[in-house]
């Protein structure tokens, strides 16, 4: 059969390529068309567009990139219709993907969502369009059955494909991973600025800021692929500060403590049971607008779940090099960082058993065929 992807970020690249390899188990003649990362490349089929060249971060850099954005849409509309795929599927990326849901939904092809797009926080009331619209949502939080169940609309908890997609991975040593990117043999404190430049430009500056205050440990980043050496060696001239590319969970698990920016690095790095900070900071503008939106009281993925403040969250004003010093005093501190490990272990719990990938593959496999 031939199905048709659209992951519009890191995350979703890395959760789209897992589904891919699953669906390639149920299905030995799957094709895939897809707009994505590198690592959906590697698992075959075409790649149209990658996902460095879709994100677009916050209110004000979405207005200003509105011609692009339309254009974008567009084109995957006339890609679909020419490639007819038996199923759409559609990662999270909720702005470009329900534009498409609809789309897709008029011309009578099957439209699946992965990882729901999070209406829960705000816009509610885009739920009664996706009932319309997507003929089966695979969700992976926890509370989000029950939130879609307040809509009467049944949807399927397959549990976190991070889950996944952190005991399949082959581990390195520390040596052998000080080894390969020339590291000191001082503990190690990870950075993680996000994926997209907007956010790297306004993130990085304060994280390194704090570097010189802690001199007993090593500073190192976790590079996003989409993003070049050279634009990391701006921030870090002089400061003696390493940058790792395609080795993220191989650094949070050498790692001591980690200052993270907002979004799924947040759980990438509890599920390593590394002690965190979470950073954000966006435009004024676009902050103020998603303050009167947005309907929840934390904005990390670990608060969410458990539904208390495991980790510290330094948001905008907040996030200073002095709040950001002493929240990073506090973590490496042991009794706070046994607490908060402690926290990190039921929040695996929460997030149900492993197979996410397997299990959504086998239930689009069946819908399709039915």
């Amino acid at each position: 059969m031939k199905y048709y992807i659209i992951a519009g970020e890191a995350s979703g690249d890395l959760h789209a390529s897992n589904l891919m390899k699953q669906l390639k188990t149920f299905d030995s003649s799957a094709s895939f068309r897809y707009w994505g990362g590198d690592l959906m490349k590697a698992q075959g089929g075409e790649l149209v567009k990658h996902y460095s060249e879709l994100a677009f971060m916050g209110f004000t850099e979405v207005l200003m990139n509105l011609r692009t954005i339309f254009k974008n849409i567009d084109l995957c509309k006339k890609d679909i219709l020419e490639n007819k795929p038996d199923a759409l599927i559609l990662v999270d990326y909720p702005g470009f993907n329900l534009r498409i849901a609809e789309f897709a939904k008029e011309k009578g092809i099957k439209v699946f969502y992965y990882i729901s797009p999070q209406v829960w926080a705000w816009k509610q009331s885009r739920v009664h369009k996706i009932k319309k619209i997507v003929d089966k949502m695979f969700v992976i939080l926890p509370f989000e059955k029950d939130f879609y169940k307040t809509f009467n609309y049944d949807v399927d908890f397959v549990g976190h494909p991070l889950l996944d997609a952190i005991a399949d991975r082959k581990k390195v040593s520390l040596s052998d991973f000080a080894k390969q990117n020339q590291l000191s043999e001082k503990p190690i404190i990870a950075l993680l600025p996000g994926s997209r430049k907007q956010e790297i430009a306004v993130m990085l500056p304060v994280m390194i800021s704090v570097s010189k205050k802690f001199t007993d440990y090593q500073f190192v980043i976790a590079g996003a692929p989409s993003q070049q050496k050279e634009f990391y060696e701006s921030f870090i001239k002089s400061t003696g500060i390493k940058i790792v590319y395609g080795s993220t969970y191989d650094l949070l698990e050498q790692s001591t403590a980690a200052l993270v920016t907002s979004g799924t690095a947040t759980l990438e790095t509890a599920l390593f049971e590394v002690p965190e900070v979470v950073c954000y900071k966006g435009g004024a503008i676009s902050f103020m607008i998603a303050k009167q939106l947005v309907k929840v009281k934390f904005i990390s993925l670990v608060n969410l779940i458990m539904d208390k403040e495991v980790v510290k969250e330094l948001v905008q004003n907040d996030f200073t090099e002095t709040n950001l010093e002493n929240e990073l005093k506090k973590i490496l501190d042991a009794s706070v960082h046994n607490k908060m490990k402690a926290d990190f272990a039921e929040l695996k719990q929460k997030l149900g058993s492993s197979g996410a990938s397997r299990k959504t593959a086998e239930l689009i496999y069946n819908l399709i065929r039915k």
